[in-house]
């Protein structure tokens, strides 16, 4: 009886959970369809009939009007304004002329007493008028004045009155440039220049010499006593057109429009410089590919690249960016309805897909830098070859830097490769000749050494990210002030993915005469980008990796060598202009035996967490048998599967629930869209919202000047909240929207203005994304448990707990971890710890913490977590256990 029953039960909960799973789908399915409505609804169509364009156009006009009548009153106020000070000069002008005249005509002698009388009333009126002048002229000046005295609870309110006052501590400065302005005495003598003159010139002396050894020389496919290229400003003084014609891939234009044409998919492999990324879209365009109302898409693996090809492109065909040649990267769309070319990130044409399956608006896809293997370069070859087996008008160009391009040709079903001849100069290569223990330090010493031995030229210098660029761009403004006037001019000019356009540009702008520029870059110019003039590359031969251990299933940040095949790609960039030089800051030795020959592939080595999530979005269930150009290892898919079951985006049979196909939606890391989509049940997406915009840009919020550590490091600590660093983050960002956005804030509190604008950015692309998967954006009341317990149902997966010898241990892995230095709780060592990400520099470092309560993990992840696991053992005593002699003795 008792078993019929347990079976009752066991069937009826069974049917139970399949209900719940059909329910789930079901909502699911209304909720994409929901999406795709939104979508055709904001699509703008452009063959709609007349009368509904007329109907736009109708309310158009309606809005224009009522905008028209808003702005009328404030502008008849500024013109009646305007009117009134001209009329005023006017009529102080006229009395001068009056007085003037009455003088000349009529002599005091001649007057009465009533005109004197009039002639002393206007001469006073004129008086009057020019003293008021000259109390607004007085009130203009820019002076110091006190600090005004802010009551408690009141907030200041900051008026930037003009660019000396967006410095740090203008106040200060304002005050000390007046007392200097009336006490400063200029003085000088004769024979000055004379002296000079005789003064005998001294050899400069340079500190620390770095010792390298010629090894070989990369062979080019020009002599060195060939006619060097162009130089930069003999390139600006051509038209774009001829430029264009002085590219590699000229020549070859119309055969390469003959082969598209013929093939559908087709691989085209050129030298980094030959102009692919910047020419074929517009050939395709000049050959008609996009007169059907279609666009030709190209995508790149890094922002930077996607935002400087799109802008060199406009320039190029004289359109405004943003109209006909946009680009679209994450959290970031310039793009219009007029858009016909378009350049986007590999991980952007991913979201896409889930809008667009089959790409209809697409006449042209060109995947570019196919080389570099990014985990969503890889994907999209799966997809785009199941798409171009279907699609036959749709022309696919794979176009790569270096020579895997047969590897490519085999997977697309044995496609033609279309090969553009290089030009490259020889290039000479040093090593050094001891292994260099700081090698930021050796490439400082190593850029002076070329400036001051080496011809004119610039320098290419390669680091692994935006922290090593910036300790990089201060040793060297610091070195080259010491060595003082003795040296030519010295441009240091830094290029990362955080930097802004305007700062990202100067790289291409030309160098001034009798001056040197050194890019301190990514390893985006390996290939992405072409600089034009590099004669000389210092590449300390090292990158940063994103590593993903399947075994602990921890991801980590690691700086590691490069491979062969990068460092050459390096060395390449030095003979594009005229013979150039490599100085590899290793040994020989190192780069024979110690470097792999190519780079693994992204998706072998890191966390497919979101590519999943993506794929199975897309309706691809079947993962392990997916068409990848390189299988990644069946542990990390399974991994991959796990953490998204475990996160809810997938059911116990692998299908994606609702939750996932909103998690889908967030272009970033699953951890993250669960923890935005928690904070509905939270209820505080506002806060959850400006912590994930934060985080997206955290390593660059803080800046450290070296002159200026301490007061940084205060002003970082002010920030500081008991509760953890995302908690902190927030408290940033809302205190630099009370203080309007302001740029003297920033710079006050030591804080980049740029980031910040970044946050700002994404933040409003996170509302609107918030709002589209129906999220209401509410604020949370000032408790913080709330939020954390939001960004634990995210990241639950990362918690460390303090162990008994007092070090931070992983809750699953039992891995050793410490807290980063830089951290609001780095001194407080709470029992348990929720870390956003762990960064491998000496030690393995938990970057962004908070406290949290052990009790919240059941809460939030009961599936994954068991009670026996969240045990404090620190609050129980040992058990009694039986000794071994006390049983034998009982025996």
């Amino acid at each position: 009886m008792s078993k019929n029953t347990d079976r009752r039960k066991s069937y009826s909960s069974e049917d139970s959970s399949d209900e719940e799973r059909h329910r789930d789908l079901k909502e699911r399915d209304e909720f994409s369809k929901r999406l795709k409505q939104r979508d055709e609804s904001n699509t703008r169509n452009v063959a709609a009939s007349s009368d509904k364009r007329g109907a736009d156009a109708a309310k158009r006009l309606r809005l224009e009007t009522a905008d028209r009548e808003k702005l009328l009153p404030e502008l008849r106020k500024q013109s009646r304004r305007q009117y009134l000070e001209k009329r005023k000069e006017d009529k102080v002008a006229e009395l001068e002329a009056d007085i003037r005249d009455d003088e000349y005509l009529f002599p005091e002698a001649e007057i009465t007493e009533r005109e004197r009388r009039d002639r002393e009333h206007k001469k006073r009126l004129l008086q009057i008028a020019k003293d008021h002048e000259k109390a607004r002229e007085l009130e203009r000046v820019q002076r110091y004045r006190m600090p005004k005295d802010v009551k408690k609870g009141e907030m200041e309110e900051y008026v930037e009155v003009d660019e000396r006052e967006r410095m740090p501590h203008s106040e200060q400065k304002k005050w000390e440039a007046e007392q200097l302005a009336s006490a400063v005495y200029g003085f000088g003598s004769k024979d000055a220049k004379e002296r000079a003159a005789q003064q005998q010139e001294y050899e400069l002396l340079l500190d620390e010499q770095i010792d390298f050894v010629e090894a070989l020389q990369m062979a080019g496919t020009k002599k060195k006593d060939d006619k060097p290229e162009l130089t930069e400003a003999q390139r600006k003084k051509m038209t774009i057109e001829e430029t264009q014609k002085t590219l590699p891939i000229y020549p070859f234009k119309e055969d390469l429009i003959a082969a598209i044409q013929a093939h559908n998919i087709l691989i085209i492999e050129g030298e980094t410089g030959s102009g692919k990324t910047t020419q074929i879209p517009q050939y395709l365009y000049e050959a008609g590919f996009t007169n059907e109302g279609k666009k030709i898409g190209c995508t790149q693996p890094r922002r930077v690249a996607a935002m400087s090809v799109a802008a060199r492109v406009a320039e190029e065909m004289a359109v405004k960016l943003g109209n006909e040649v946009g680009y679209s990267i994450r959290f970031e769309d310039c793009t219009s309805e007029r858009t016909v070319i378009k350049y986007m990130t590999d991980g952007t044409l991913h979201r896409e897909f889930l809008s667009e399956p089959d790409l209809a608006s697409y006449a042209v896809m060109i995947i570019d830098e196919a080389h570099e293997r990014t985990l969503h370069t890889d994907i999209l070859f799966g997809l785009v070859k199941d798409i171009a087996r279907f699609r036959k008008d749709l022309k696919l160009l794979i176009s790569s830097a270096t020579l895997d391009a047969e590897k490519f040709s085999d997977f697309f079903d044995k496609a033609p490769i279309f090969r553009i001849p290089g030009r490259r100069y020889p290039v000479d290569i040093f090593y050094t000749k001891a292994p260099e223990a700081d090698y930021i330090d050796a490439c400082v010493v190593s850029v002076l050494q070329i400036h001051a031995t080496q011809p004119l030229g610039d320098i290419l210098v390669f680091l692994t990210g935006q922290e090593e660029i910036e300790a990089c761009q201060e040793m060297l403004q610091d070195r080259v002030k010491r060595l003082g006037s003795k040296l030519k001019e010295l441009l240091i000019l830094p290029i990362y993915a955080n930097l802004p356009t305007d700062m990202q540009a100067k790289i291409f702008e030309p160098t001034p005469p009798n001056a040197r520029k050194v890019i301190l870059a990514t390893n985006i110019a390996e290939t992405s980008l072409t600089i034009d003039n590099i004669i000389y590359v210092i590449d300390p031969g090292f990158a940063k990796q994103n590593n993903f251990n399947s075994r602990t299933g921890m991801e980590t940040l690691l700086v590691v060598p490069i491979s062969k095949a990068s460092a050459n790609q390096r060395a390449g960039r030095a003979g594009r202009v005229a013979p150039g030089k490599c100085f590899r800051l290793y040994t020989a030795w190192a780069y024979n035996n110690e470097l792999e020959d190519n780079t693994v592939p992204e998706i072998q080595r890191i966390n497919l967490g979101n590519a999943v999530l993506m794929l199975k979005t897309l309706g691809i269930h079947d993962l392990l048998h997916f068409d990848f150009l390189d299988p990644p290892p069946h542990q990390t898919l399974i991994l991959a599967l796990e953490q998204l079951y475990a996160l809810g985006a997938l059911n116990h049979h692998g299908e994606l629930t609702k939750l996932g196909r909103r998690m889908a939606e967030f272009p970033v890391d699953p951890m993250m869209a669960k923890m935005l989509l928690a904070s509905e049940k939270y209820k505080c997406s506002e806060e959850i919202v400006s912590i994930a915009a934060m985080l997206s840009v955290n390593g660059a919020i803080f800046y450290r000047p070296k002159d200026k550590i301490i007061h940084a490091d205060t002003a970082r600590k002010n920030f500081n909240h008991r509760h953890g660093d995302h908690l902190s983050l927030m408290q940033v960002y809302n205190q630099w929207v009370e203080s309007d956005y302001s740029t003297q804030w920033c710079y006050e509190n030591f804080i980049q203005y740029r980031s910040m604008k970044r946050a700002r950015d994404v933040r409003e692309q996170l509302v609107g994304l918030m709002q589209r998967v129906e999220i209401e954006m509410v604020s949370g009341e000032s408790d913080t448990t709330n939020v954390r317990k939001a960004i634990t149902a995210g990241y639950f997966y990362h918690v460390a707990r303090l162990s008994k010898s007092g070090n931070y241990k992983t809750v699953k892995h039992n891995q050793d971890v410490m807290i980063h230095p830089n951290s609001a709780l780095f001194e407080d060592l709470p029992r348990w710890l929720l870390y956003h990400e762990l960064v491998f520099t000496t030690k393995e470092f938990m970057r962004s913490v908070i406290e949290i309560e052990s009790k919240w993990l059941l809460e939030v992840a009961p599936h994954y977590y068991k009670p026996k696991e969240l045990e404090d053992p620190t609050n129980k005593k040992m058990p009694k256990t039986v000794g071994r002699a006390e049983m034998t003795a009982n025996s």
